[in-house]
């Protein structure tokens, strides 16, 4: 495989799951540790250790806690205010793990940017999402937020491992829907 290709793939398959990372920072780090776990993909050298069996488990069972965790009204908001600085580590880790034969400094400011910030951005709308539902359903209606994210996670991060560069394009159709939606939320409260 060129070494272009591999790296457009690479980044792709980084920027889609920060990407899901902003809808539930554990599930694509559990899905990149059993892509890892079961040689599906290769990370870099340092973080071989999310393909672990300890990691696995670890990333497993946090994975079943935040999810189940986001359908309690309330709790949800508080998880969520962690999530947004979580997520921005959670991309930036994922986006350093998969990016492939870069040096250091681009390898960290796709990290940051492009990780990261997907991750910020997908995670700040869905939890203004979130406090939306609260504010106007009383919380009833965050379950139902809860399961279009926790949905939108799991395809997302399936998709970035095995169609890394549809994940890609997914990505960047998301952004376009978060900026559209940004833009008519100001506008409204212009």
């Amino acid at each position: 495989m060129d070494l272009t290709i591999e790296t457009i793939i690479s980044v792709c398959l980084g920027v889609g799951l920060s990407a899901s990372v902003g809808f539930r920072v554990f599930l694509p780090l559990f899905a990149l540790s059993l892509a890892s776990y079961f040689d599906v993909w290769q990370l870099n050298e340092s973080w071989q250790w999310i393909g672990s069996t300890a990691a696995l488990i670890t990333l497993g069972v946090a994975t079943i806690i935040e999810v189940f965790a986001y359908f309690i009204p309330y709790i949800d908001n508080l998880l969520d205010t962690m999530a947004v600085p979580l997520a921005a580590l959670a991309g930036t880790a994922i986006m350093l793990s998969t990016v492939a034969d870069l040096s250091p400094v681009i390898t960290w400011s796709l990290a940051i940017i492009a990780g990261g910030g997907t991750a910020v951005a997908v995670a700040g709308t869905s939890s203004t999402a979130r406090l939306a539902s609260t504010a106007t359903t009383g919380g009833l209606g965050n379950p139902i937020v809860s399961m279009v994210e926790t949905g939108v996670s799991i395809i997302m991060s399936i998709v970035s491992i095995f169609l890394p560069i549809f994940g890609g394009i997914l990505v960047i159709i998301i952004l376009l829907i978060i900026l559209k939606l940004y833009k008519k939320f100001k506008s409204t409260s212009v």
